[in-house]
């Protein structure tokens, strides 16, 4: 009989700060030979300015190990939830949201 692989449990800490998560809204992604560099940003309605609220760098191993997992977790969600319906959603989200100016 064949011994099965030994399973190693990793244990991970979630600090308390970063629980509540940060939202995000626009993802830019960039990469050098040896990294990639994910910036998330929050786009608030008619502010001039995004905020880059977190950003990951990744080796381009972990980026390409990133990607697969979001490839079956997208996969999952859509078997689960039906399909997300992404061909109405415009290349590059505006900055003002096409919301009127606020008034006083």
């Amino acid at each position: 009989m064949a011994e099965k692989p030994k399973q190693h449990k990793l244990n991970i800490e979630m600090p308390e700060e970063l629980s509540e998560g940060t939202y995000a809204n626009l993802a830019i992604i960039s990469h050098s030979p040896s990294e990639f560099v994910l910036d998330f940003v929050r786009m608030m309605p008619n502010m001039p300015k995004a905020k880059v609220k977190s950003r990951v760098i990744l080796a381009p191993i972990h980026a390409k190990r990133l990607l697969k997992a979001l490839r079956d977790n997208v996969a999952k969600y859509e078997a689960q939830h039906g399909p997300i319906d992404d061909h109405n959603a415009p290349p590059f989200p505006p900055m003002n949201f096409n919301t009127p100016k606020a008034q006083a």
